[in-house]
């Protein structure tokens, strides 16, 4: 009933941070396949966009795929122009996570001056807590994905972005977040290949509340020794407004955690047993 008592109670507190969220819009000026509609997303991140604006997150991160492939990489460069055009309109900072459809044809230097974002993985603190931007973008040999070198299935975190990773909640007194693109809880070819190994640092570092990823484009939620792992949607999927997905996060003292879904996206709130 304690549980259930603060999970009632956080909903009339201002939160400690609200963050927002967005994944696999494989933005791209081409016809719908299957049930990805490439250019409606334009739309759709506006929605989210004038969500955020009521909203105010402290910063918003997309969480993958923000573009589609394209068959040169000038054609693909120009959908990332495109969609960082509108992107670049949130009124708040703003985190690309890499996605395998990112580095396409794209090298990553060039997809990241493409967001004006400098490193592909990193770290940052705000309002108290510790914020980690992962890469899993690396084949099982360690070179990172570029100009169709690489198969989708065969994601990695490397050794030297663990031993970072490692020494960087090490470092923290913070409570932390992580982001991913391809998933770190057990889901098949959607899950990145060293995810066990990757949950053994941030579980032995008994400060990671969640991670949140993309990829697999579907609502799903994992709580694995005590870290929640969250998928979400994929912006992509669906013809209309109606099929947008997105998300607020709110961050409360207690290590409450509400994910308020939009759209597809569902709903979720947390708190520490």
């Amino acid at each position: 009933w304690q549980r259930a008592a603060r999970l009632m109670a956080e909903d009339t507190v201002t939160p400690r941070l609200r963050l927002g969220l967005i994944t696999d819009l494989h933005y791209a000026d081409k016809a719908p396949s299957g049930s990805r509609h490439y250019r409606q997303t334009i739309d759709k991140l506006t929605e989210a966009a004038g969500r955020f604006a009521v909203d105010k997150p402290q910063f918003v991160v997309e969480l993958g795929d923000l573009i589609d492939a394209a068959d040169s990489v000038a054609v693909e460069q120009r959908y990332l122009k495109r969609i960082q055009r509108e992107f670049s309109q949130l009124a708040c900072p703003r985190h690309c996570v890499l996605g395998n459809h990112c580095v396409d044809t794209l090298t990553k230097r060039e997809f990241l001056d493409g967001v004006s974002q400098p490193k592909s993985f990193y770290a940052f603190d705000a309002a108290g807590y510790h914020f980690i931007v992962l890469d899993a973008c690396f084949r099982s040999d360690g070179r990172p994905y570029q100009r169709r070198n690489f198969d989708w299935t065969d994601p990695n975190i490397p050794p030297h972005e663990v031993e970072w990773l490692q020494a960087d909640l090490a470092a923290t007194g913070h409570k932390t977040i992580v982001f991913a693109h391809q998933r770190l809880d057990p889901a098949g070819n959607h899950s990145v290949k060293n995810a066990a190994q990757v949950r053994r640092v941030l579980e032995a570092s008994g400060k990671v509340l969640a991670v949140f990823q993309g990829h697999s484009h579907e609502n799903h939620h994992a709580l694995i020794n005590g870290i929640h792992y969250c998928t979400l949607v994929g912006m992509v999927e669906g013809s209309g407004q109606k099929n947008n997905g997105y998300a607020t996060v709110d961050l409360h003292a207690g290590d409450v955690i509400r994910l308020t879904g939009y759209r597809r996206q569902q709903n979720y709130r947390w708190a520490a047993d």
